[in-house]
């Protein structure tokens, strides 16, 4: 199945409420335009498809299909979107206040990881301490480079340092 990760990630996004269901419906259209998945009957709906009432349940049901117990880690799905963020913190189009919305909502629904804590943090204050807001920047800047970079969990595990993300806050005076 070609690109299925860009489903997965979709789909993840979808389901914790940070994207529409239109770029799930696009990976279908794109699909179909190639001409790459037969008559795979889902992935035609999918294309057709409105709203993340109708979208999610036929993208789950593909994603497990061709993936099966190979689904790709939530943690993982996470990092990448954090990833996509950076990016579209960087172009102006997040800014510190919405950011903040989506780790408050994130950080929980993933059990809370040891590779968020600062970052959330840190975000969190950035939004009333105008002091956090460069170590806020490192650490996303470090969070995300590491995920852009890794192919999987553990090779994020591997790379990522929680020492350094410890230092990533204000110094105190």
């Amino acid at each position: 199945m070609e690109q299925l990760t860009e489903l997965e990630i979709a789909a993840f996004q979808l389901s914790m409420g940070f994207a529409q269901a239109d770029r799930c419906v696009d990976w279908a259209v794109q699909r179909l335009g190639l001409d790459q998945e037969g008559d795979d009957l889902e992935i035609v709906l999918l294309a057709s498809a409105r709203g993340a009432g109708e979208v999610l349940p036929l993208a789950e049901a593909i994603i497990e299909r061709y993936r099966g117990a190979g689904r790709l880690n939530a943690q993982f799905l996470a990092g990448k979107y954090i990833a996509e963020l950076r990016a579209a913190y960087l172009a102006g189009r997040e800014s510190v206040q919405s950011l903040d919305a989506i780790l408050t909502r994130l950080y929980p629904a993933l059990g809370y990881p040891d590779w968020l804590v600062m970052l959330s943090r840190n975000c969190e204050y950035a939004t009333d301490v105008a002091d956090f807001q460069q170590p806020f920047e490192r650490e996303f800047d470090y969070i995300a480079s590491l995920w852009a970079e890794a192919g999987d969990v553990g090779t994020f595990e591997r790379l990522y340092d929680r020492e350094k993300s410890n230092r990533q806050g204000v110094p105190c005076a």
